[in-house]
């Protein structure tokens, strides 16, 4: 194992303007529940992220995961993260028996891009054996079509619950009406985005496990749009025509309690990703293999490092920036599945500095520290 500290990395994004000048929509936050002492995030460990990276992590020609090189990333990045000897200990750190710990999987790209089975299945294993029982341990996701492409199932110890959120397009029966983002975007019939029903009345910790993909709105969709968009209803509405609400909405949903303070550990699954066209991916035309796993508290830190790898390989093939704000690059239709010089709207990957202004985490590219193994 190699080991080395990174303080300081590429800068790559620009700040944004002062918060007065940004013409932010009016959001009102209701919800019943308290912040934690200390919250999720950014939790115990701001500013810090342990990355693993493995060759042998998955084949890119056959997209074959090795699990058991999966298993010892997971192992190494949760011991760098919390300095313990042991990965039962640092386990140990989030989560006791008494727990019910939900994981908050990424669907939306399957089976092309997802939370891959060998990592959500590791995750587990590590929960169990810390004596979490497996009827005690939900994967969650918002839409039950995604997540029967997932097919997790297989992959799990008997008790564990796969909950779709929607078991069809459009049902409310699984969000809590009493917790919820209000906010007008575009005139809007429907103006309230209410939180998942098991986050706010049975889980009481969360791992999130997104993935490294480009998206068409947001920049990015990492740690924080899984965690935010993914427990949260009628979220689509924040984009129409070219114009997005994702610079200011991603970080409002992720700051409202109880999922601000029930989300404790993040684990972002970078075996395989997407640099355009995102999150969805049903061709391998523009996915990429960093083969990389990052462990981490604070989702800030966590996003603000993936923005520079999704930059990076878009400006490797040719392609236009996450953040270029030139109306000329803005096409409705299609088309832009097929051409990452075409987007479907001004992307806001602003919304991860949006984010820190927030208490979410750490932006600054100067303070954040990278723990890096190479397997």
């Amino acid at each position: 194992m190699r080991r080395r500290t990174f303080l300081q990395l590429p800068a790559a994004a620009t700040a944004l303007p002062a918060a007065e000048s940004l013409d932010l929509p009016q959001y009102r936050v209701v919800s019943p529940h308290a912040a934690a002492a200390r919250p999720g995030m950014p939790g115990p460990f701001p500013g810090l992220v342990a990355s693993v990276h493995s060759d042998k992590a998955i084949d890119a020609e056959t997209e074959a995961v090795d699990a058991a090189v999966v298993t010892e990333m997971i192992a190494r990045g949760m011991r760098s993260l919390t300095g313990e000897p042991a990965p039962v200990a640092a386990w140990r750190r989030f989560f006791n028996p008494s727990d019910v710990v939900g994981i908050k999987v990424n669907c939306s790209g399957a089976p092309g891009a997802m939370s891959m089975r060998e990592v959500v299945a590791a995750i587990v294993t590590n929960l169990t054996a810390i004596g979490v029982p497996p009827d005690q341990i939900y994967l969650y996701e918002r839409f039950a079509n995604q997540l029967r492409v997932a097919d997790y199932e297989p992959h799990l110890p008997a008790g564990v619950t796969i909950h779709a959120v929607e078991t069809s397009r459009g049902s409310r029966l699984n969000y809590d009406p009493h917790t919820y983002v209000e906010v007008n975007f575009f005139g809007e019939e429907d103006t309230r985005s209410q939180m998942v029903r098991l986050v706010t009345e049975r889980l009481t910790k969360i791992i999130n496990v997104p993935n490294m993909k480009d998206h068409g709105a947001a920049g990015v969709t990492g740690c924080l749009k899984n965690i935010a968009y993914g427990s949260y209803s009628n979220v689509a509405r924040s984009h129409r025509d070219a114009k997005t609400h994702t610079l200011s909405f991603i970080g409002t949903l992720a700051a409202v309690e109880p999922l601000r303070s029930k989300t404790v550990l993040h684990i972002m699954d970078g075996l395989r990703g997407v640099w355009h066209g995102g999150p969805f991916s049903p061709t391998r035309k523009f996915r990429f293999y960093p083969k990389t796993m990052m462990f981490g508290t604070d989702p800030v830190a966590m996003d603000r490092l993936l923005l520079d790898i999704i930059d990076g390989k878009r400006k490797a093939e040719g392609a236009i920036s996450v953040w270029h704000h030139d109306p000329k690059y803005v096409k409705r239709g299609r088309g832009y599945a097929d051409d990452p010089n075409e987007d479907r709207f001004l992307r806001e990957p602003g919304h991860i500095e949006y984010a820190a202004r927030l208490g979410l985490g750490v932006y600054d590219i100067k303070k954040i520290q990278v723990r890096r193994i190479e397997l």
